[in-house]
């Protein structure tokens, strides 16, 4: 909320959210309620879940919000729940055209915003974004959600405190197989619009997976991108944006990567992966074994640390739900996401300050860098994969 105003929870105490996207036939949304829920936190009040009325209707209608607040648009949306001073934060899950149109209406209005990624097109957007959110006071996270992981947390810590030394490489790489046919001409909605630059931008694979990659990295290891070479491929026939892509980075302070992302690799479900090297040892972790990090000192034997029943760092440690064993997923690790976003809602609401631990999500400037990314892969690749410098 803009500083000084004063919206009350409704009447459980839980913060109240309305969602733009998400409606009939879409996958994010469902998981995103879903994360948002296990926790109890905030319950969902309003929403415009489709271009389509009816769909709204449909869609609101079996989560049992109130028919006065669904809405044919999100600036409609954002005008009467800003007013009104009825809702919390927004979460954003609509194909990427939408994102910076209706992330800067809600902020403009005072209201909090959450919103997948990619952030949206154009850097300028992303940038505008940011200085809009910090004028407002208001939170904004960007969905990364892999970093919501304990494990990845705990190689974060591990990595912070120098127990692999300092970091000289990173290997990242993001295959999947599911574009290896030409879904987009058979009926697949997800492959129909990613694969299309009017709705997706100018990059489908790394702005899609590839911008994963790249969070994941900064994420984990702290360091920033200063320059990347990169050659996008348009291996599917007759499709305008990439579906693989090869990219060489250098990061300040002289450490070098290489990350790897694909949607047409043959027998890859959703296998990101990240290995960090440092001078004393290396981290490695996979999102399909995600509760198990596995480290390499210099000169001992290899280790397997598990969630939930080795010691992690406080932070990760907090965020392990189940016992050891029991896998925890994706919905756990967006879920980990909105508990401290929506904590750091609370506590900034009752005037509290907000420590870093408050502050571990992906916030806007995350989204800017990972545009930012994007565009300087495209760019190089347009180039002849030529070095781009940040």
């Amino acid at each position: 909320m803009i500083e000084g105003s004063a919206v009350k929870t409704g009447l459980t105490g839980k913060l109240r959210y309305g969602m733009v996207g998400g409606g009939p036939g879409a996958f994010i949304g469902n998981v995103h309620r879903a994360s948002i829920a296990l926790d109890g936190m905030a319950e969902i009040r309003a929403g415009c879940f489709s271009r389509s009325f009816e769909k709204t209707l449909e869609t609101g209608t079996a989560l049992g919000i109130d028919r006065n607040r669904l809405y044919k648009t999100f600036d409609e949306m954002a005008e009467e729940e800003g007013k009104a001073g009825t809702m919390d934060f927004a979460v954003i899950v609509t194909p990427n055209v939408s994102h910076y149109p209706a992330a800067k209406a809600f902020l403009s209005r005072g209201i909090h915003v959450v919103c997948d990624k990619p952030l949206c097109f154009k850097e300028s957007e992303a940038q505008e974004l940011a200085d809009l959110a910090q004028r407002q006071k208001l939170l904004f996270c960007v969905t990364y959600t892999y970093t919501g992981f304990p494990a990845v947390k705990h190689a974060r810590e591990m990595i912070r405190n120098g127990e692999i030394g300092e970091v000289i490489y990173v290997a990242a790489e993001y295959p999947q197989d599911w574009l290896m046919t030409a879904q987009e001409k058979e009926g697949n909605k997800q492959a129909l619009w990613r694969t299309d630059p009017q709705w997706t931008g100018e990059s489908n694979c790394v702005g899609d997976i590839g911008s994963h990659i790249e969070n994941m990295a900064s994420y984990v290891t702290g360091l920033r991108i200063r320059s990347v070479l990169a050659r996008l491929d348009r291996l599917g026939p007759g499709r305008v944006l990439d579906d693989n892509a090869a990219i060489l980075v250098e990061y300040g302070g002289g450490a070098k990567g290489m990350y790897w992302s694909s949607q047409i690799a043959a027998g890859y479900d959703n296998g990101l992966q990240i290995r960090v090297f440092g001078r004393r040892g290396s981290i490695e972790w996979r999102v399909e074994d995600p509760n198990y990090l596995r480290v390499s000192l210099l000169g001992k034997p290899r280790m397997v640390l598990s969630r939930g029943r080795d010691g992690f760092y406080p932070r990760p440690q907090s965020l392990s739900r189940i016992p050891s064993g029991h896998p925890e997923g994706y919905f756990e690790a967006l879920a980990n996401i909105y508990k401290t976003y929506i904590g750091a809602l609370v506590k900034q609401r009752a005037g509290e300050t907000l420590t870093k631990d408050d502050l571990d999500f992906p916030t806007v400037q995350d989204g800017l860098e990972g545009v930012r990314f994007i565009h300087a892969c495209v760019e190089s690749s347009r180039r002849g994969a030529v070095w781009i410098t940040y």
